[in-house]
This record gives structure tokens, C-alpha cells and sequence, in this order.
């Protein structure tokens, strides 16, 4: 088969592919290019970066080839996957392969803003010393609230637990037999109101962000904020006026409404440490990746 990988492609998994029969082309195409490219391919290979709407699947349909398109990752929101499974083109994710990775990010960016890592390295950088302006605040003895407890919020939840903390978490589905005396399943009211650190890791939602001036009201004072889920599931001016007015200690952003971003006012913001999609950006968990994508092509 041909498999057209749009956003890259592990190497080993490429060279397992190849190993196959298979020939692989690695190589972006903007929309126009992509709609001829498709046409060509049986199995279209993305990330993040390339969007396949209505436009680039009916091209597809007209070459009469395309058979998968899979997103190496969790989320498929940058894919009309609906209206391709309509079209008979199946679509297929890698959802266990980058849980780990994504969830040691959240943590660290629960690190660098309790203890302001970010923002003094680059004062240091610039010939500051200001010992006494990074002050922070303990992760341990805290409750950090998790929305969305799927494979990635429960690998943040285990790893704060064994770090002391208390997790509450909110989710429309309750996993059976996860509960104890260090984490339980709570409303989305109550999660607001009693965290004192929340991470957000639910898929793209529809309509109006999760995370908006509403919600943040509900939050406690001094709340610590991190995103490395989606970002239009967050309201930046809402989030913007949060940290300015002291509502929010700080935020942790791995992602954000456009990207990239440029929204420079919240990635300049003291209180903000930020990083550039990075979440399953782990050697092992592109290996992972690789791995679940060759497997997925080999069932096809």
C-alpha cells in the first residue's frame, strides 16, 4: 500500500512498513496539494498539524483509493472523522500510546508554576537574581482536580497520589473500583470549588469553552491551572483576566486556541508557563506511536 504520512512517522516504524511492501512518503501538503495527494494514498497518516475537513476526504472519495486515515495521537477533532466514516473511510487513533507522556508534562508544568521554573530560569538569563520574588506553594497535601479521567487524567491521578496530593476528579463516565480515601469521583461544581490545582484532559468540546469567565468564578482564589488537552476547551481573555486579577496563581499551557499561537499577552503573562504542543513529544511515546500505527495498518 501506499501510506502518505502528512505530519511525519517514527522511524522504526517507517522502516517496519517498508519492511512490509509498504511505500511510505513523509511530506506536509497544504489543503490544495493535500486534496491531489490523497487521491494517491490508501492510507493517510496525521498528527496535529494537517486538518483533513469535507474538502480533502471528497477528493479522496474521487481517487477511490483512500481506505484509513489515522491519527497518530488521541484527539481527532482536526479530522471530519463522521463524514469520512460516511464516505467509508475508516479513521483509527492511537489513544495508549502517549497517556504517560502527556500526563508527566501536566505534572511538570503543576511544578514549574507552583515554584515559578519558567518564568525565574529566563529572569536568570537575563542577569537576575530575584531570589525573593519566586516564593511558590507545595504540591503535596494539596487536591488537584482532574477533568476528564480517561487513560491520561488517571496516569496524572496516580502520579500525584503517590506524591501526597488528594485527587478529585470529574468525568461523564465513573470507571468502577478507582475510588479511595485519596480520590474520588465529584460534580463539576464541587471540583471547582474545593482544588487547589486543576488539569484539564477532556477531548475538543463543542460550543463554548469549558474553562470560561462562569466556571473560573467558581474556582478558589490562588487556583494553579494547567491545559494540555485542547485549546479551544479554555476561554484565553477569560484566562488572561484571571491571572492579571489574581484569581489564578498561575496557568500551565500546553495548548492553546490557535496555534501557533499568538497570543502574546498570555505567553509573555509572569504567571504562565508554556510549551508548544509538546505533550506526546517523548521518544518512547513516539515509539509507541509507531508501533500502534503499524499494527493498526497491519489489520487493514
Amino acid at each position: 500500500m501506499r501510506i502518505l504520512a502528512t505530519d511525519g512517522i517514527e522511524k522504526g516504524a517507517r522502516a517496519e512498513l517498508e519492511a512490509l511492501g509498504h511505500v511510505v512518503e513523509e511530506k506536509f501538503y497544504e489543503v490544495e496539494d493535500l486534496k491531489e495527494a490523497v487521491k494517491l494514498a490508501d492510507v493517510l497518516v496525521v498528527r496535529s498539524a494537517t486538518k483533513v475537513r469535507k474538502p480533502v476526504i471528497d477528493a479522496a472519495v474521487e481517487g477511490k483509493q483512500l481506505k484509513m486515515i489515522i491519527r497518530g495521537g488521541v484527539g481527532i477533532d482536526n479530522i471530519d472523522h463522521e463524514y469520512a466514516e460516511s464516505k467509508g473511510i475508516k479513521v483509527r487513533n492511537t489513544p495508549k500510546a502517549s497517556s504517560d507522556a502527556v500526563a508527566e508534562l501536566a505534572l511538570g508544568l503543576m511544578f514549574s508554576c507552583a515554584r515559578h521554573i519558567s518564568h525565574a530560569g529566563h529572569t536568570m538569563r537575563e542577569g537576575q537574581w530575584e531570589k525573593k520574588a519566586y516564593k511558590g506553594v507545595e504540591l503535596m497535601g494539596k487536591t488537584v482536580g482532574i477533568i476528564g479521567y480517561g487513560r491520561i487524567g488517571q496516569a496524572l491521578g496516580r502520579r500525584c497520589i503517590a506524591m501526597g496530593m488528594k485527587v478529585v476528579a470529574y468525568d461523564i463516565f465513573h470507571v468502577e473500583g478507582i475510588e479511595n480515601e485519596n480520590m474520588k469521583y465529584v460534580e463539576l461544581d464541587e471540583l471547582l470549588k474545593v482544588s487547589d490545582f486543576i488539569s484539564l484532559h477532556t477531548p475538543a468540546i463543542d460550543g463554548k469553552p469549558l474553562i470560561n469567565e462562569e466556571n473560573i468564578a467558581k474556582m478558589k482564589d490562588g487556583v494553579i491551572f494547567v491545559n494540555t488537552s485542547r485549546g479551544n476547551n479554555v476561554d484565553e481573555a477569560a484566562l488572561l483576566n484571571a491571572l492579571n486579577s489574581g484569581k489564578m496563581y498561575a496557568a500551565g499551557l500546553d495548548v492553546f486556541a490557535e496555534e501557533p499561537s499568538k497570543n502574546m499577552d498570555l505567553l509573555n503573562h509572569p504567571r504562565v508557563s508554556c510549551t508548544p504542543h509538546i505533550g506526546a513529544q517523548t521518544a518512547e511515546a513516539q515509539k509507541r506511536i509507531g508501533k500502534e500505527i503499524v499494527e493498526i495498518i497491519k489489520s487493514l
